[in-house]
């Protein structure tokens, strides 16, 4: 873990936490007491945490959603979900680790489920492929969604990719149809079903575990067909306009919010999920159970229809 990372816009907090860190270390080689000047400097570090973190640019709001110490999938099932029992491979042609799934509950209730994993070190991330899933990966996740339909149990999904996986052998496998797959089939799976944007939502490889009944973001999340740097050099021919791309994608949780893309953003630490990664895990799992309290609630029949319409009423076309 890159526990030393930091951004450029983290530079002043770094220094102060800096600051407070010698204080303290000078104080234990001295024996002195420094709580009188350690204790304007702490608060002087949460407000500018605050200040910072309240003024986030789309942009740096991408570098938050990527940042390496920020907590994962199974950061977040490990946290939130007990009971956790891991299931595997496709049934056609291998295990995908890039996607990690299985049975947990979730409050005593008993849920399936599904998220996109990254790595924390380069032997990590070659075997997670970087978060980016291989088509058997999303055959695997269709694969456990049917098995929950069957048991009648919720599918929970945890968004975090840049993308589905475009390499040689993924298209040849058939990426774009298992895809395509599942938007099919979580349409009308008969099950509710809860995606939570926890990273980067990239493109249709997001979009194959996030066609829900309810769709939420943690505050530093990112959503988008596209990632700023892809965007800007199709346009611009010029990856460094990619902060510019970020500001006209509205890929930030409140601008989707607005939107109607998605339904709620989940509140995040002071400092971000990756300063505080268990209390994002305790305001995740809060939001998931409301959710998914609610949703139990209704009728199969009903559960479709709202579906159907949620995703029906995104987009609006307007004259001139």
């Amino acid at each position: 873990m890159a526990s030393n990372f930091q951004l450029d816009f983290e530079q002043p907090i770094v220094e102060l936490e800096r600051q407070i860190e010698g204080l303290r270390k000078l104080a234990d080689e001295r024996e002195m007491d420094v709580d009188r000047e350690v204790g304007p400097l702490k608060d002087k570090l949460s407000e500018l945490r605050s200040e910072i973190y309240e003024n986030l640019d789309p942009f740096q709001r991408v570098q938050v959603a990527r940042h390496p110490r920020r907590p994962y999938s199974l950061d977040y099932i490990n946290e939130a979900f007990t009971d956790f029992i891991e299931l595997r491979g496709d049934r056609q042609f291998r295990d995908d680790p890039a996607i990690v799934a299985g049975l947990a509950r979730l409050d005593g209730h008993t849920v399936m489920v599904i998220g996109q994993q990254k790595g924390r070190n380069t032997k990590e991330n070659l075997k997670r492929n970087f978060g980016m899933a291989h088509p058997e990966g999303y055959r695997k996740a269709l694969r456990l969604m049917l098995v929950a339909e069957r048991m009648k149990i919720p599918v929970v999904t945890l968004v975090d990719t840049a993308g589905a996986y475009p390499g040689l052998g993924a298209e040849e496998r058939g990426q774009a149809e298992a895809i395509a797959r599942n938007l099919e089939v979580m349409a009308r799976l008969r099950t509710p079903i809860v995606a939570t944007i926890i990273g980067e939502g990239g493109s249709g490889g997001a979009l194959a575990l996030a066609l829900a009944d309810r769709v939420l973001m943690l505050e530093n999340s990112i959503y988008s067909v596209i990632t700023p740097e892809g965007c800007a050099a199709i346009l611009w021919n010029d990856a460094t306009k990619k902060a510019r791309a970020a500001e006209a994608l509205k890929i930030t949780a409140p601008s989707l919010l607005e939107l109607g893309v998605i339904d709620e953003i989940i509140k995040e630490p002071l400092g971000a999920a990756h300063n505080d990664p268990s209390a994002t895990a305790v305001a995740l799992k809060k939001s998931l159970s409301k959710h998914l309290s609610s949703l139990r609630k209704l009728k199969t029949d009903k559960l479709l229809a709202r579906r159907a319409e949620k995703f029906l009423a995104m987009g609006k076309f307007t004259d001139g």
